[in-house]
Order: structure tokens, then C-alpha cells, then sequence
């Protein structure tokens, strides 16, 4: 884990130069422990970042503040993240909200099943945070 966190240093050297010019980042995940690893990776990269812990809550985050992005796991209790996502693409309040996302489940299917709901981007935890940052800035060049 030690490596893990010098390499998110490493990369996110240039600090808020990262190109993330305080956009709104929403991170919608039950895991206290990847919340905090994606806030550290997006905030050195210059994001603004906001969480909400399952599907439920976070539906009423992005309607409340409407971020730039949403990282969205899927296994989260109340509301999974399929479902929250769906739920979001079909609100034309919220349905412009590019999702990634970022989850253990990493067959085709599920990938698959994601960008069906709407997701613009799928990721497979445990995330490269180069790879992380990358996709979050396409997806807001998008």
C-alpha cells in the first residue's frame, strides 16, 4: 500500500497543474478506503472532489450539486450502481453528467451492462491513478 501511495505522488507530481482546473468530481463508492485513494489521486491532479457512500445517495449528490463527473462503483448497497446510473441518464436534470465507472466486476458483460445504462467510461479496480486521471479528463473533453 506504501507503493501504492508513492506512485500516486509520482504521478500527480505537478499538483493542481494536473489539469483539473477545480472541476467537480462526485466519487459515489461504499469503500471508505478506495473513496479516500480516488479523492487523493483526483484532488493532486486539481479536482475538486465530493463523495457520497452507495447508489441512493448518490442520485441525490448530483442532483444537489451537479458535478463535472461521477465515479461510480457498482456493488454498493441500497442502490447499485447500474441502477443509479440509469436513474441519472434518465433525468434530463442530471442525464448530461458524464459516469465512469470503477469497479471490481470485471467481466465483458458487466462491462458491457455499464455502458448500457449510460456510463461513458468503465474501469476495473484497482486503478492506475495515470490511468484514472486520464480517462477522467477525456471524459470531461467529451
Amino acid at each position: 500500500m506504501k507503493d501504492f501511495f508513492k506512485t500516486i505522488t509520482k504521478a500527480n507530481a505537478a499538483g493542481p497543474e494536473g489539469g483539473g482546473e477545480g472541476r467537480l468530481i462526485l466519487i459515489v463508492d461504499d469503500s471508505p478506503t478506495e473513496t479516500q485513494i480516488f479523492v487523493k489521486i483526483l484532488e493532486k491532479a486539481g479536482f475538486s472532489v465530493e463523495t457520497a457512500g452507495n447508489g441512493e445517495e448518490g442520485v441525490a449528490s448530483a442532483k444537489r450539486l451537479h458535478p463535472d463527473l461521477i465515479i461510480m462503483d457498482v456493488v454498493m448497497p441500497v442502490l447499485n450502481g447500474f441502477q443509479a446510473t440509469r436513474q441519472l441518464k434518465k433525468d434530463p436534470e442530471t442525464s448530461d453528467i458524464p459516469i465512469i465507472m470503477v469497479t471490481t466486476k470485471d467481466q465483458d458483460t458487466d462491462r458491457t451492462w455499464g455502458m448500457r445504462q449510460g456510463a461513458s467510461d468503465y474501469l476495473v479496480k484497482p486503478v492506475n491513478p495515470h490511468e484514472l486521471v486520464d480517462r477522467v479528463k477525456a471524459a470531461l473533453r467529451g
